[in-house]
Formats: C-alpha cells, structure tokens, sequence
C-alpha cells in the first residue's frame, strides 16, 4: 500500500470536537466546543420552514445568492465604514473554516511563511501546513495577551506572505485596541504583507471594548482578507454559512479556490438566514447584552468557587488555571474533569505554540440554567480532583 500524505502527520484531529466526544461518553455539561444549547432568532427559523417549501434546494450561484450577498454587503458596508460590492467583492463559503482554508490558498504558495498569534483557534496552523506555507508563531503574553512589538516586527522580517489576525480572540478573548491594530497595519504595509481576518465574534465584544475591523484602518482595505461567519451571531452553527470579504482582485480568485473546494454553501440555508442580515441594530444591541450577563454569571460563579481565570473582552471564552491540580497533562486533566465532574473543558495545549499545560478552555454560550449546572459540578471539583502536587 502506498503512504499517506505525510502533510497529515504533523497534526491530529480537532482536539476541540474531541472533546465533545468525551463529554457525551461521560454525559458532562458540554462547556468545550463553542456552540449555543439555545433557538436562534425566530424570525430565522419560521423563515427556515417556509424555505422547505419553497425552490431552493438546488445549487445557488457558487459564490453565494445573490439576495445573500447583497444583504450581507448592506450589513458589512454599514458595520465596516465602505461601500462593499455584493457581486465582486464577497464570496459566500460553507462556515469561516472554508472562508480561512479558501483565503490561505488565495494568498499563500507552498514555502510561503505565516505570521500567527498564539494562543489560536487550532484551524490556523493546520490551514498553513495543508496550504504547503510554514507557520511562525508570536506569542500573546498573558494576563492580558498584549503581543511585543519588537518579536512581532523580528518575524515580519522573515517576509511572511500573510499574518492571522482572531479578533475577538479565540480562546483569550482578546479585543485588539486601535493602537495595536495600527503596529499590525504598520508593520503590514512596510513588509508589503497579507492580514488575514477571522472576526466571527464581531458582535460579542464587552464593554468598554470595541470591535474594529482590520480593513477600516488607513491603507489596509487592499491587503485585508476579512473573514467571518453567521455561526455565532445568530447561533445558527450547524448551518455552515461563512463569507470572505476583499478586493475584487482578491476575491476573483478566492471564488476559484471556493468553487473547487466546496462549490457552494446550502442554498435553502442562505435564504433563511437572508431575514437575520437585515436585522436592525437592536437585535446586535441584544444580541451584546445578552452575552454580557452570560459571562458575568459565569465569572461569579467561578470567582466563587475560588478557579482562577481570564476575563474575556469578547468572544465567550474563558480560560481556567489549573495551576492547583499538579496534573502533567492539560489534556488528562479535562478528560478527568469530563469523567469525575462532569464538566467539559478543552485542554489549552492545543491552542498554544508555547509549552503550556496549566490551562483548560471553558465557554459560555449557553442557556444560564446550563451554566448553573456547571458551576454546580464544578463546586465540588477539589474533592472530585484531588490535588497532584
């Protein structure tokens, strides 16, 4: 028998829907990987069932509905300060996984390298290697997850083809300030760099934090690659519908990567989800508060049972100090926590470049009566996971 590709020996499968699997072995509350226990808007789902019935279960434009792109661009221009082109500068792609995958290949050629923060959504090293580029990784130091200027600007000189950019962050929670998107843009333009945006938490952001979008900064529309997804805004993340926004020179080829990748996303789909783009401002005014009483319930509870933690800036993650239980193992850890708690939790290894195994990764997009029977199991954590040390 021939070998396998050996691209695929140099990472494993999803250590964050393994650890769903786990969670529904031990029956835990499923705090690992990031979707809602919670309806989307109604509006989407009545929408939904009227679709079944309705001509659309066949291919849409590969590129996405036109309906949906132009929803999409009316929502995108007035959140991202630009008049965006539905037809030439959006392609719509099945989840931000396809939209980052899709916008990696655009941009990159085998031996390219590229910039990414760690702490990272596991997808981002994997993305480079399957593209053939080779990752150089910067690290966000923590509590805060500020990056150092000077690091980042010494892989900038390696002459990278395109730098990540989460923000919101997962897992950190990191929201980029204005100043520090600005040393990014900076360095960008000065090494003739890509910026390759993942902003699916757009509209999950805490107060006093704001969101801003790469591309809005001075000079950085044409060397952005904004990708994002509805997912997590209409908790809707089993339907798979992301979207890259860029250049018409940009996306002329992104369209061609898309279409022999997964030629369209859902066409039934895009038309109901059509309803939520034109959501007013109300709905993401909501939408933010909501997320803000999650997470400070969630926080208490926590600050309660005496685990220490970060305090998200956006996005609805949070990362717990193991510190305490001596384990050698992150990923033993949460699989112990999973059987012996009942808590779901990714270890946070699989997120950072760096040798850290103190750290797990909890969320909280979740009912709250869920969150509460969370914390309930993890009040009682020291005495079903005795100390190591």
């Amino acid at each position: 028998m021939p070998r396998i590709s050996s691209r695929t020996e140099t990472f494993t499968d999803s250590v964050i829907r393994r650890m769903t699997r786990v969670s529904l072995q031990y029956g835990a509350v499923n705090l690992s990987q990031g979707f809602p226990d919670f309806e989307p808007p109604k509006e989407i789902l009545n929408r939904l069932a009227e679709v079944a019935k309705e001509d659309f279960h066949q291919y849409s434009i590969t590129w996405g509905a036109q309906n949906f792109r132009e929803a999409l661009a009316e929502k995108q221009s007035r959140l991202m300060g630009r008049k965006i082109d539905p037809n030439s500068e959006i392609v719509v792609t099945c989840g931000s996984t396809e939209a980052m995958m899709a916008a990696m290949m655009t941009v990159t050629d085998p031996g390219d390298k590229v910039i990414v923060f760690s702490p990272f959504y596991e997808n981002y090293g994997t993305d480079a290697i399957l593209s053939g580029a080779e990752p150089i990784y910067v690290p966000l130091i923590p509590p805060e997850f500020n990056f150092d200027v000077d690091v980042l600007e010494a892989a900038f000189k390696q002459k990278p083809k395109a730098l990540i950019l989460c923000n919101p962050s997962n897992p950190c929670g990191k929201v980029f300030t204005y100043e520090e998107l600005k040393i990014i843009a900076d360095l960008a333009e000065k090494y003739d760099t890509f910026v390759i945006t993942d902003e699916v938490y757009e509209h999950i952001v805490y107060e006093p934090n704001k969101h801003i979008y790469f591309s809005s900064l001075p000079n950085m529309q044409e060397r952005t690659i904004s990708c994002s997804s509805l997912s997590k805004t209409y908790s809707i993340t089993g339907w798979r519908l992301g979207y890259i926004i860029a250049s018409a020179e940009i996306i002329d080829a992104a369209k061609k990567v898309h279409d022999f990748l997964t030629v369209g996303a859902a066409a039934p789909l895009q038309e109901a989800a059509v309803v939520g783009l034109k959501f007013g401002d109300k709905y993401y005014k909501d939408l933010q508060e909501k997320y803000t009483q999650k997470r400070d319930l969630f926080l208490k509870g926590l600050d309660d049972i005496g685990i220490t933690h970060t305090v998200p800036q956006g996005a609805y993650y949070v990362l717990l100090d193991i510190s305490e239980f001596g384990f050698d193992s992150d990923l033993e850890f949460c699989e112990t926590l999973a059987r012996d708690v009942g808590v779901g939790a990714v270890p946070g290894s699989s997120f950072f470049r760096e040798p850290v195994d103190n750290l797990i990764r909890l969320h909280f997009a979740k009912k709250e009566d869920t969150l509460n029977e969370a914390l309930s199991r993890l009040e009682n954590i020291r005495k079903k996971i005795p100390s190591r040390k």
